[in-house]
């Protein structure tokens, strides 16, 4: 018998293979802490923050996100450890067996009010919800150090049509550069440049953004907290006052452009789509997206 007639028949369907399964998970042993004087346990490997969210404590965060690795540097999050001489970060510090933490204490409350005061002072905030709700629930004011408090104003730079960065609202709280390296889209594209009070974000040597290794996946943006990066028909309708997210519905689909299946946020405002964006707990983008997931939706604009 020939090879040709050995072959399988094109009008006869090959069956499908069973669907792949991923193997659970190897069990972890639960481990026992006393949180602001309740029990409760977590998984070993777990952190601090992890096991205060099984109590129902909202602890405030401003550099963590699920997807990214912790860095530890908004401090926002420290809590008081029993034996421990300083407070130390909820979002990385992993439990230990008979840990007794104070997530309220009038120490971490003065901690977190200072820091939320030196951000509010040098920082525009203006377009920070999160950041302001942090300010109100621990009293902090703006205004402490005077008129002549050292700020990060400047101009936004504006160098293409997807998005702007307005570093003038930058807390360095190191998303953007999670985002861009590692943790989500390897390009490495921006970076902490300076030290101490000349530390900003930047492209490598400075260049403009149109230059670097820059995709305009937008993963900058999803993670940024504070506005400093934002797309750019956002950044317009803001500055126009015309921005109104109480009128924007928000539509959940499935991206059209390839086969990968990521999950998309549709926010349209007066029947114009205004932004897209991915859910974090999205198990195909975790809220990354690519230039066509964020921003490919723009040729649906009228004069675009």
């Amino acid at each position: 018998m020939s090879e040709q007639l050995q072959a399988p028949s094109p009008l006869i369907p090959i069956p499908r293979a069973p669907a792949p399964e991923i193997p659970p998970g190897a069990s972890r042993r639960e481990i026992e802490v006393s949180i602001d004087g309740k029990q409760v346990k977590a998984p070993e490997g777990a952190t601090i923050l992890d096991a205060s969210r099984k109590l129902g404590i909202e602890t405030p965060t401003l550099c963590f996100l699920e997807t990214l690795t912790p860095v530890n540097v908004c401090r926002g999050c420290v809590v008081e450890l029993e034996g421990s001489r300083a407070l130390v970060p909820a979002c990385s510090r992993k439990v230990e067996a008979g840990m007794v933490i104070h997530t309220d204490s009038e120490r971490v409350r003065l901690s977190r009010r200072v820091v939320l005061e030196f951000l509010a002072s040098s920082v525009d905030v203006s377009t920070a919800p999160q950041l302001q709700a942090y300010l109100k629930r621990y009293g902090a004011r703006a205004e402490k150090f005077g008129p002549r408090a050292a700020t990060v104003a400047q101009p936004p730079k504006i160098d293409n049509e997807l998005y702007v960065r307005d570093y003038a609202k930058c807390i360095l709280c190191y998303k953007c550069v999670e985002a861009c390296g590692v943790d989500a889209q390897n390009t490495f594209a921006i970076g902490v440049a300076g030290r101490g009070f000349h530390a900003h974000i930047a492209t490598e040597f400075e260049i403009p953004l149109t230059d670097s290794a820059c995709v305009y996946c937008g993963n900058c943006i999803g993670a940024c907290p504070t506005g400093a990066l934002v797309g750019k028909i956002e950044y317009d309708m803001r500055k126009a006052g015309t921005w109104d997210e109480s009128r924007q519905a928000r539509t959940e689909t499935i991206c059209p452009y390839c086969g990968v299946g990521c999950e998309l946020t549709v926010h349209s405002q007066n029947g114009q789509i205004v932004k897209v964006s991915s859910p974090l707990d999205h198990s195909v983008t975790q809220g990354n997206l690519c230039i066509k997931g964020r921003f490919g939706w723009q040729f649906m604009q009228p004069n675009k």
